[in-house]
């Protein structure tokens, strides 16, 4: 459980500084790459980073549901076995109002 843990950190991470990277306006990351003749242009550069966007929202839901079952046949395996957990503090003494 741990390592979906740790995988969904990462990639809730990386979401959010992708989206970061991406300006509503239309500026952005794009808008650094206006000047000059590159590899790629501002609008594939546009998409490129939307499409990883799409792909980190869906790689997080994918993970999230993965979570979700892995924690419920967890769950249905203890009742499952009859030793459910439960945690009994010390037994209360009896008191009688009045005394």
């Amino acid at each position: 459980m741990n390592w979906i843990l740790i995988i969904g950190i990462i990639a809730a991470t990386l979401l959010m500084l992708i989206i970061l990277v991406q300006n509503p306006k239309g500026g952005g990351l794009a808008s650094n790459f206006s000047q000059g003749n590159q590899l790629f242009g501002v609008e594939k550069t546009t998409n490129v980073v939307e499409k990883i966007t799409w792909g980190g929202a869906l790689l997080l839901v994918v993970i999230s549901l993965v979570a979700a079952s892995y924690n419920s046949e967890k769950t249905k395996s203890q009742k499952g076995n009859g030793k459910a957990r439960t945690e009994q503090g010390p037994a209360l003494p009896d008191v009688k109002a009045g005394k």
